[in-house]
């Protein structure tokens, strides 16, 4: 009974044992029996969100004792035995699908991987995140986060100033959210970079606005135009970001980050019903 519940166990976190650094966990734990968060970190070499992530997909392996150091509970052990023994099922192979390398692309996680040092990629956030604005204004668009309104009377600077208040307090609305659901502080410039990264799909849209004109309306007979229709590709793109922004920026499971994702979306809808944008 005890194999044929090892082997489901296996088959579940398939994905999880695919990767490097969750393995080296198991093992260290399974040689050291406990470790606190900071010497764990040290010895993977990694980032605090990162290490944080890790943990959190591994948290049906192991757990926490009253000193909060790190240690595997029984179905831990069970596996660190296995992987010690190299009896890992052939089906537990390390070689990627295909379906997994493009979920990689989607969510740009060897983007986001290298946000670990967040200086190396920050300039490129920050170039995406200028372009977005400049890319607002100069297109006549009203930015309201994940939506965008033609016909503003807003000026230029004024409309770049308005999608820089949109991103910055979306990154507000992050950290208070993850510290109040689940306790994370720190790693704030990863988690910042990370989500002017994931701003990339709504940043390019104002660039885009300009040639999905209603004249493809009459053409294909859409109820809705193309670039309403592009849009909604680009946030839900943006929304797959925004995840993967706050799993490696605050290593949270992606379940976690989708649900916070979610959240920030359905709270910028509401505030537009009130104000009346989506009269």
């Amino acid at each position: 009974m005890g194999e044929k519940h090892l082997t489901e166990d296996l088959s579940r976190y398939y994905t999880l044992l695919r990767d490097p650094a969750r393995r080296k966990i198991i093992e260290i734990l399974g040689t050291q029996e406990k470790i606190g968060f900071k010497e764990l970190r040290e010895t993977l070499g990694l980032g605090v969100g990162t290490v944080y992530y890790h943990l959190d997909m591994l948290s049906d392996f192991i757990t926490q004792d009253k000193q909060r150091k790190y240690r595997l509970n029984d179905r831990g052990k069970v596996l660190y035995q296995v992987l010690k023994e190299g009896n890992v099922p052939a089906s537990l192979g390390i070689s990627e699908a295909l379906s997994h390398r493009f979920a990689k692309w989607i969510f740009l996680s060897p983007v986001f991987a290298k946000t670990v040092n967040p200086l190396l990629l920050l300039p490129l956030a920050l170039a995406i995140f200028l372009i977005g604005g400049f890319g607002a204004a100069f297109a006549g668009l009203d930015s309201a986060l994940f939506f965008y309104f033609p016909y503003s009377a807003r000026d230029f600077t004024s409309l770049i100033a308005l999608y820089i208040f949109n991103w910055i307090g979306l990154f507000l609305f992050a950290e208070i959210i993850t510290y109040l659901a689940y306790r994370r502080v720190g790693n704030d410039l990863q988690l910042l970079t990370c989500i002017l990264l994931a701003s990339f799909p709504l940043a390019i849209f104002p660039y885009i606005y300009p040639f999905t004109s209603e004249f493809f309306l009459a053409i294909f007979g859409l109820k809705m135009s193309v670039s309403t229709i592009a849009l909604f590709i680009l946030q839900i793109w943006t929304l797959l970001l925004l995840s993967a922004a706050l799993c490696f920026g605050k290593g949270l499971r992606l379940d976690k980050a989708i649900v916070i994702s979610l959240t920030a979306i359905y709270i910028n809808m509401a505030v537009l019903f009130f104000t009346g944008h989506f009269a």
